[in-house]
């Protein structure tokens, strides 16, 4: 049966389905040996060859058990699948005898907690869509304490350096000392370093960055560098209609923590 190259490609766990678009603008999908640049152009893995950068995929669109592992990400990995520079790649933290995995979108170089990984290309479809609301949420903290009003900003929305305007965000207060703030911050959308760009909009770097929840896990026993398989239950809760979001408190209802050091 003929399907979309993206389709297929997320499919076979090569990549996700925006970067599968990304590979086909990019010249380097081909079809029995044409190469193909047109989104939207169908394929039959069963009688149509494939290829991506070179590499016939259709033996990896064969039925194959999917594998989902939630891994704590230490700092130091890269949420990729290759790096020409060769730096530690977070596939290198779980067994190579659990296959071809790929990442479920992206923490970067610097930020470490949860993350996961799966040769389910519609599963990671499904995560990382912004339509699907499925929450991400981060401790961060930053450099200087944000004023209120900078705050009430990026639960707005601001405008990043690109000139792209981030989604509204929930953000909650923590704990400051007398130079730095910690927050707790939940995203629906994943941009590329989208928490440092956006508290760089109001002038406050982030030192440290790490994702404690995506959706409905949460596990705080994983040590970083730890990893398990989900639970068939744990794959499901994904896929059930996800809440909207709860309302900011009040700010004479803020619990603020204040710590000498």
């Amino acid at each position: 049966m003929e399907q979309r190259l993206q389709k297929l490609i997320a499919a076979a766990g090569i990549a996700s389905r925006r970067h599968a678009e990304e590979l086909i603008k990019a010249g380097k999908v081909a079809v029995n040996g044409a190469v193909v640049t047109e989104l939207g152009t169908k394929a039959n893995p069963e009688t149509d060859h494939i290829k991506v950068n070179g590499r016939l995929i259709n033996q990896l669109l064969k039925p194959k058990e999917k594998v989902y592992v939630l891994l704590n990400k230490p700092k130091g990995y890269l949420s990729s699948l290759s790096d020409p520079k060769g730096r530690p790649l977070v596939t290198q933290l779980v067994p190579a005898s659990l296959g071809r995995l790929h990442p479920v979108g992206r923490l970067d170089f610097n930020t470490e907690g949860l993350l996961l990984l799966t040769n389910d290309g519609d599963f990671t479809n499904h995560v990382t869509s912004a339509k699907n609301r499925i929450p991400k949420v981060y401790r961060v903290k930053v450099k200087g304490i944000p004023t209120d009003n900078a705050i009430e900003r990026l639960r707005r929305g601001v405008r990043l350096d690109d000139g792209v305007r981030t989604a509204p965000a929930e953000i909650l207060p923590l704990e400051q000392t007398g130079v730095n703030a910690w927050f707790e911050m939940t995203l629906h959308e994943g941009r590329n370093q989208q928490i440092r760009r956006m508290f760089d909009a109001i002038g406050h770097s982030v030192l440290k960055l790490s994702r404690e929840r995506i959706g409905p896990l949460n596990d705080s026993r994983m040590k970083p560098g730890d990893w398990r398989l989900l639970l068939p239950v744990e794959v499901k809760r994904f896929y059930r209609p996800t809440r909207e979001p709860s309302r900011q408190p009040k700010r004479s209802r803020r619990r603020l923590r204040v710590s000498p050091r």
